[in-house]
């Protein structure tokens, strides 16, 4: 049995409680286990002045830990799944962590404000395409400021006047305790999630066996399934960070029901849809969806 193992993460405030919450987890498994926290600073946490589609996309956020995590240097990474590309090399594996958190987005606004109480032209921060498009098709008239940065640094951005309203993932808003600051819970019918968003994950070596027997009693089967179902689509979607996208699945009696978008090349006309199928085919039915909405766009 491994004595110590070191678990490499971001070092923003979310990112930091997101790991205790692993670690918290690992040793009432484990009560000897010795468990190190290994703080790697990225390159999506170093430049904030610009948005992901111009400085390469989500996996900034993990790159370097990625390289932590081939040297050796880590023995475990620990993201939120919704910062993770698409697809990661063969020589890694993506587990979901602990049971996945509310995958809303929300909104928190001045005066508490809900979304379509915001006064006429109100500008909202969030540096997400696929938040703006979906939003726009509700409020056109409002004005979206792009904002980059930790979860601190943006709430503090309304108080101090830049913005009327900001958009969160409802999950790191729970797990840091500011749920009271939440206006509103955007339902995922009018705001389709980010693939993966409230779920954590972790990443680890391929064919280490030691470390995968060690996470292994925190994967949740039912939420490891339906994150693969949309990631598998995000994947056959080929979908980045220029395009507006975005999935959102849900087990029931042995069946999961996929819902995802993908906008057109201008991120204006919105093509959504839905799949059905049996739980043990996630990945085919994340295939399916892409698929259809790949027909959609190109019969536009």
């Amino acid at each position: 049995m491994i004595k110590k193992i070191i678990i490499g993460t971001r070092g923003s405030n979310l990112a930091l409680v997101q790991t205790n919450m692993v670690i918290d987890e690992l040793k009432n498994i484990y009560q000897d286990l010795k468990v190190e926290v290994r703080v790697i600073k990225t390159t999506g946490d170093k430049i904030l002045d610009k948005s992901l589609s111009e400085i390469g996309g989500k996996g900034l956020f993990i790159a370097e830990i990625e390289n932590a995590l081939s040297s050796g240097e880590i023995d475990i990474a620990v993201h939120s799944m919704k910062d993770v590309q698409n697809s990661v090399g063969p020589e890694f594996r993506i587990l979901t962590a602990l049971k996945r958190e509310d995958p809303r987005d929300a909104l928190i606004s001045r005066d508490n404000k809900t979304l379509l109480s915001l006064p006429r032209g109100a500008t909202v921060g969030t540096g997400s395409l696929r938040r703006i498009v979906q939003l726009k098709n509700i409020r056109p008239d409002l004005y979206f400021k792009p904002l980059r940065g930790n979860v601190d640094t943006r709430i503090k951005k309304l108080e101090n006047g830049e913005v009327d309203a900001i958009v969160l993932a409802a999950a790191g808003l729970k797990r840091m305790a500011l749920q009271e600051r939440i206006a509103e819970y955007i339902d995922t019918k009018n705001c389709i999630p980010s693939v993966g968003q409230g779920a954590l994950c972790f990443e680890i070596r391929e064919g280490d066996e030691a470390i995968f027997n060690i996470v292994k009693p925190l994967v949740d089967a039912k939420d490891l399934r339906c994150v693969s179902a949309e990631r598998a689509f995000l994947k056959e979607m080929d979908g980045g960070c220029t395009i507006a996208i975005g999935a959102y699945a849900e087990e029931t009696h042995g069946q999961i029901k996929l819902d995802g978008f993908v906008c057109d090349d201008n991120n204006e006309v919105i093509f959504r849809d839905f799949t059905v199928g049996k739980s043990e085919e996630y990945e085919n039915i994340g295939i399916e969806l892409g698929r259809k909405l790949k027909l959609q766009k190109a019969g536009e």
